[in-house]
């Protein structure tokens, strides 16, 4: 089981819901950086439950223990990064009458028939976002390193249950976009609790978050994230290019069941003269007019902005009563799940989408590029 992922800076994550903590390891980070710790906390507490009515009632105080990897002065010294995050708010009995009878739409049935019945279901085992914490508190590190080197990343909720936000202005690659794309990455940094870029497209989005917990269900959501500031040149052709590094990685985040890079699956009905980026001189440099690749050609960045857009499905775990098996009496069951869920996972998504795009943006970055410390 790979729990591992990267090739010049190598991340993994271990531990379980219900386990005494969760944690990751960051092999290979340049030397010499020394993270704002305050910053990386605010950072991971975007990830944490409890901050909106729909949110799981689990309540983690998600503080980041960097337990090696920092030297004296609190930079980073070549050994490798561990983080933990401790858990702490467990309620194991919750799950006892999933242990024989799975979850549609869960990992369950799989995982039982994979370790034969071993598998850990006491809040998902290691199929829980919750291992995705420290996996933010890493990436908020590579974000930082990133900004040091004037790559900015940023996402927000662009659609939920087919309510939708204003996008990111990727699309127009012109000197007048970029200006735009970098002023709407500003405004969600505000300091805005719910991640959108249109305020009041947030505000029906919440209520329809609402509406369909009280009907005892949950909904899907789409992240949409930029990075801006990337070189010419970072990533490489076919099996480990760009895009490939970055669908690797962001797979790994649960519930995640589609991806599309700049125009995506939109292409699929354009003409060539359509989709094609044109080329133009800009203040003595090459640049884009036009972005549909996404930043992306041939596996290479271009150095227009990386645009990715990630579609998140519903929450399995919902009270409603469901058709299911008993794994044991091989029988038919119905099954209400018990328990402490979210009712959107793309809202709590967004932090995570970012750091892990980070991870991956600086892993690919090293190899060919001087990083600035």
């Amino acid at each position: 089981m790979s729990s591992t992922f990267g090739r010049n800076i190598r991340i993994g994550v271990f531990g379980q819901s219900h386990g005494a903590a969760v944690g990751c390891t960051v092999e290979g980070l340049p030397a010499g950086f020394a993270p704002d710790i305050d910053a990386l906390t605010e950072f991971v507490k975007r990830r944490s439950p409890g901050r909106f009515p729909w949110d799981t009632r689990r309540t983690e105080d998600d503080a980041p223990h960097i337990i090696s990897g920092l030297n004296a002065r609190g930079a980073t010294c070549g050994a490798p990064l561990c983080i933990l995050v401790e858990n702490a708010d467990t309620r194991s009995h919750d799950y006892e009458n999933l242990s024989y009878v799975p979850r549609p739409g869960h990992a369950d049935y799989p995982a039982w028939v994979k370790w034969g019945g071993e598998n850990d279901i006491y809040g998902g085992g290691h199929f829980s976002a919750r291992i995705m914490a420290p996996l933010t508190a890493a990436g908020g590190i590579a974000l930082q390193i990133l900004e040091k080197n004037g790559i900015r990343i940023a996402a927000h909720l662009l659609e939920i249950d087919g309510l939708r936000d204003a996008p990111f202005t990727w699309y127009d690659a012109s000197a007048d976009g970029l200006a735009r794309l970098r002023s709407e990455m500003d405004a969600l940094a505000d300091g805005r609790d719910f991640p959108v870029l249109d305020t009041n497209t947030g505000e029906v989005m919440k209520r329809r978050i609402l509406d369909t917990k009280a009907e005892l269900d949950s909904v899907g959501g789409i992240c949409e994230c930029v990075a801006t500031g990337l070189p010419v040149g970072v990533g490489s052709p076919l099996f480990d290019n760009l895009e490939s590094q970055l669908s690797h990685a962001l797979f790994g985040i649960p519930a995640v069941k589609g991806i599309e890079f700049g125009a995506g699956f939109a292409t699929a009905r354009m003409l060539g003269s359509e989709n094609n980026d044109p080329y133009e001189i800009r203040d003595g440099q090459v640049a884009l007019r036009t972005n549909n690749a996404g930043g992306i050609l041939g596996g290479l960045s271009t150095g227009a902005p990386l645009r990715l857009a990630l579609a998140f499905k519903p929450i399995s775990s919902i009270g409603r009563e469901q058709d299911s098996v008993d794994l044991v009496a091989m029988e038919p069951a119905k099954l209400s799940v018990r328990g402490r869920h979210d009712v959107c996972a793309a809202v709590r998504a967004v932090p995570i989408v970012e750091a892990v795009c980070a991870l991956v943006l600086l892993d690919a970055l090293v190899e060919d590029f001087p990083i600035e410390v």
